[in-house]
């Protein structure tokens, strides 16, 4: 927020006094709308609701209100109602209600207020963010003019005389369930416009106004489903979850089994009980690669399956939203958003993957799904589901402390044996010393597979062709001019691209700091992966996916139905791929660089390697053919490779959370971060130095164990732009760091231009 946009705004105790005569509202016997504003403030505005609309107003609603000195239009949401009013002073009135019904119901409403107020942001941009665009607009319905029989004619019916159309018409209107439109009257009365408008002008029928949908609901059938025996461990796991489900109350339990242990029908088995007795689940899943095979099984299981993810149209989304609303879906399946599915009867939440960052938003409302599915589960009294072999070290030590419930399943379904791991040392290797991506051991192993018939992934978590363009003569490196990072070459676009801000260029003809012709491309991306696969091995067929070849609609569920049904032996990709699927042929996982996300300057680097490999090893082995995994790496002896080399999730979290408890990280602290942008370096640093000056003062009275740290440059210093600097607060629980920002930040004013954002418990720190 700039300190010329926080001078903008008012509090309405700073409303100014000359208040023209539509503004200022009655002060006896008036109703108050409670209205919060998609703006990063913390106040409830209070609204004189006008006579004609006090039947009609209701929390959940849009509003507009006059807002400011200059009574500017403003968007806002009604979150409650009162006759009292909070000031002496005079309020004005809010100018329209634009919703005929709430957007969403008392539960949510109070749910995004304490997301508010835990992830230090404002209701209003909470609300703004929950409820979808096409919700808002009512993307995909419009308007039509619908008739009804007046009460007066209904009274009279069958005895009045009319003429053979008119009284067809209003036996049609009669027989009826519901109102009609025109089309509909005109095709079963058998006539023209002309006697249904005589009749209106008469006053026998009247004409409604009708919001109707556009488009047609998902037909689609549901797939046979195989009956499938649980095994011992899946049982157990189920008896501990119904046991829950049917006391009713909460509890959150960490189902952790072994990739391919059979948790997503643990899922669905609970799931079946919750529906038994009219009741709605979520099922939140990370990547939209894995939506379409979620979709699939549970379909299969279910008859009435609703889908929230970011590809559907606003359209579609709404259609979805409603029906959910209606109570009408059974089990709701999405990405990260679908936590605020507007279920009436929720009985269950699960997350699968929980480990995922990609349920942590990066954007304000910067809230985890994790812990507000967490919150809506104590709200409802309802268990919550975490399902993963990879837990995050936060939900480990919540169950080593016991505040969450483990479930285990420490074998695979059949009894199949885990994959066995190889540690490839490509230090010495002569191809990757060429610049090449596979190295002679794991070319080996796919020649080897594909002559036996097994399918193989690739996995390199790196898209493009080269992430590093070098100047031949002096070795500088192109940058992108708004984020000073090093662009990434796509040969298939015959473009430099920065995957932060999205600029692109062309190559320069001359190095622009020696002036010499010439570029060498360094490093390995996905495009340059599947090139040297096509060169090597012209006559496989193999598919990417990545989320340059996965923009079209449904790209993801064709490119994984070709991978299923054999069209495809090779399937390479970026961390889409290495979760969640399960194809029984797969009989080689290949890692191709282990070392991309070790690489970064992160808390959590380890964290996430030791993920990333468990994971993608787990994507093979899984049918009667078995498979292994080969991991080529630069770092053969990090602990996260070696303990991901023996399926070791128990050793790495203790090796880790020992380091994480002698150097006070979380999860043994909570963080908050404060990020400070400008385009003016000086400006941005300045405003940080008196951030911390701030918090400083304030923190000794409020908990003594508050570390202040910063402010520092980020280490993507200048994104977008914007220069930028961070702080970080440390404490060992949240509600102290909570306080102190509340207490400081009312008082904070940074330079001209210097916005900030509040990350509460933040993942990345780049």
């Amino acid at each position: 927020m700039t300190a010329a946009h926080q001078a903008s705004l008012f509090s309405e105790d700073e409303l100014p006094d000359n208040l023209t005569p539509w503004e200022i509202a009655d002060q006896q016997d008036r109703l108050l709308a409670e209205v919060v504003l998609d703006r990063p403030l913390s106040t409830v505005f209070h609204y004189v609701v006008p006579e004609g609309l006090r039947e009609l107003i209701a929390p959940g609603q849009r509003v507009e209100v006059p807002f400011g000195a200059g009574n500017q239009a403003l968007i806002g949401y009604c979150v409650g109602t009162t006759r009292q009013s909070p000031t002496k002073r005079q309020l004005k009135s809010l100018t329209a209600i634009l919703d005929r019904e709430p957007l969403i119901d008392s539960a949510l409403l109070k749910l995004t207020q304490w997301i508010a107020e835990h992830y230090l942001c404002s209701w209003g941009q909470v609300l703004q963010s929950v409820i979808p665009a096409g919700v808002k607009s009512k993307a995909g319905t419009r308007e039509l003019i619908h008739y009804r029989v007046s009460p007066q004619l209904k009274s009279q019916w069958p005895d009045i005389k009319l003429p053979a159309k008119q009284r067809a018409i209003v036996a049609a209107l009669i027989g009826a369930t519901q109102p009609l439109t025109v089309e509909q009257l005109t095709e079963q009365a058998g006539c023209g416009i002309g006697p249904i408008h005589t009749l209106r002008d008469r006053g026998w029928i009247v004409a409604e106004q009708h919001r109707v949908w556009t488009t047609r609901e998902d037909e689609s059938i549901p797939e046979p489903h195989q009956e499938l025996h649980l095994t011992h461990e899946q049982q157990a796991a189920v008896n501990v979850i119904l046991e829950a489900l049917r006391a009713p109350r909460h509890e959150t339990q960490l189902l952790f089994g072994v990739t391919g242990s059979g948790k997503t029908e643990v899922y669905i088995r609970a799931i079946e009980e919750v529906v038994s007795f009219g009741r709605q689940a979520i099922v939140l899943v990370p990547e939209i690669s894995l939506t379409p095979q979620t979709i699939r099984r549970f379909r299969s299981r279910f008859s009435s399956v609703a889908v929230l993810h970011s590809h559907l149209t606003d359209a579609e989304r709404h259609q979805q939203w409603r029906r959910i609303a209606e109570g009408h879906v059974q089990v709701v399946v999405g990405a990260r958003s679908a936590v605020f599915a507007p279920t009436p009867h929720l009985g269950l939440i699960v997350i699968d993957e929980e480990h995922e960052s990609s349920f942590k938003q990066d954007s304000t409302p910067r809230y985890h799904a994790r812990e507000v599915a967490r919150q809506r589960a104590q709200m409802h009294g309802i268990p919550l589901l975490l399902g993963t072999a990879t837990p995050t070290l936060e939900s480990w030590v919540r169950v080593q402390q016991k505040q969450d419930r483990l479930l285990a399943l420490p074998r695979r379904v059949a009894r199949r044996p885990l994959p066995p791991v190889t540690i490839i040392d490509v230090r010495d290797d002569p191809l990757i010393q060429q610049q090449r991506a596979l190295g002679r051991a794991l070319l080996t192993a796919m020649n080897a597979t594909l002559k036996t018939g097994g399918q193989i992934i690739l996995f390199l978590n790196v898209r493009g062709f080269a992430p590093l363009i070098l100047c031949r003569g002096c070795g500088n490196a192109l940058r992108c001019p708004e984020c000073e990072l090093t662009l990434t070459w796509h040969q298939q676009h015959q473009c430099a691209l920065c995957h932060t801000c999205g600029y692109e260029c062309d190559i320069p003809a001359a190095c622009p700091k020696c002036q010499r012709p010439g570029v060498r491309y360094v490093g390995m991306g996905t495009e340059r992966l599947e090139q040297e696969l096509r060169t090597l091995l012209p006559k496989v067929s193999c598919l990417r996916m990545d989320s340059d070849t996965m923009q079209a609609r449904g790209s993801h569920a064709t490119a994984l139905e070709k991978f299923r049904h054999g069209e495809a032996q090779i399937l390479l990709g970026t961390q889409m791929i290495a979760k969640g699927l399960d194809f029984p042929n797969v009989t080689l996982v290949g890692v191709v660089d282990a070392d991309t996300s070790l690489r970064q300057p992160d808390l959590r680097a380890r964290e996430r390697t030791f993920q990333l490999i468990a994971q993608v090893a787990g994507r093979t082995g899984r049918g009667p053919k078995g498979g292994r995994v080969l991991v080529q790496t630069s770092c053969p002896d990090d602990p996260a490779i070696q303990f991901a080399a023996k399926h070791d999730f128990v050793g790495f979290a203790n090796h880790e959370l020992q380091e994480r408890e002698l150097c006070d990280a979380p999860p043994y602290t909570t963080a908050v971060r404060v990020i400070l942008r400008g385009p003016s370096e000086p400006a941005v640093e300045a405003s940080g130095h008196k951030l911390v000056e701030q918090l400083r003062q304030a923190a000794p009275a409020l908990d003594s164990s508050i570390q202040i740290a910063g402010p520092a440059p980020c280490p993507l210093f200048r994104l977008q732009g914007n220069f930028r600097f961070h702080i970080q607060l440390l404490a060992k629980s949240l509600p102290p760091l909570q306080l102190l920002w509340r207490q400081v930040e009312p008082g904070f004013r940074p330079e001209k231009d210097v916005e900030y954002v509040v990350d509460v418990e933040p993942l990345s720190y780049r």
